[in-house]
């Protein structure tokens, strides 16, 4: 019993370092973007906005888990040049959403509403910058 008391304080050390690494290195790419956009939160989820002028596509996770976006929906409104514009994206793929068209974002400001199946609604909001994404 002497013995196994100090091999189990070791393994439970051991084990909690691990979770605190690995949770450690997840939190280093929170907020971060994935695909060459803007990020924004809500709570949980995490929304990276990729816009280029004939396509708009948000990528939706928890926690770093992309989220289905089947059955949901999104709208976009983009405020440029003095111009609203609304924008209804349809689920595309896994975990987005998107838009195809001809889109004004240079500098835009954007609020998103994001509605995936089993989460309540969310509202994001991001910022571009005056360059367009590449795809």
């Amino acid at each position: 019993m002497k013995i196994l008391l100090p091999i189990a304080v070791a393994a439970l050390v051991a084990a909690t370092a691990l979770v605190a690494a690995t949770a450690a290195v997840a939190h280093e790419d929170h907020g971060k973007p994935r695909f060459g956009g803007v990020v924004a939160e809500a709570g949980h989820y995490q929304a990276e906005l990729v816009a280029g002028s004939d396509t708009l596509t948000i990528h939706v996770s928890e926690h770093g888990t992309p989220l289905p976006t089947a059955g949901g929906s999104a709208r976009l409104t983009l405020l440029a040049g003095g111009t609203k514009t609304e924008v209804t994206l349809v689920p595309a793929g896994n975990n987005r959403f998107e838009a195809k068209g001809s889109f004004d974002i240079k500098g835009a400001k954007v609020v998103a509403a994001l509605n995936v199946p089993g989460k309540p609604p969310k509202t994001l909001r991001f910022t571009l910058d005056d360059t367009p994404a590449r795809h």
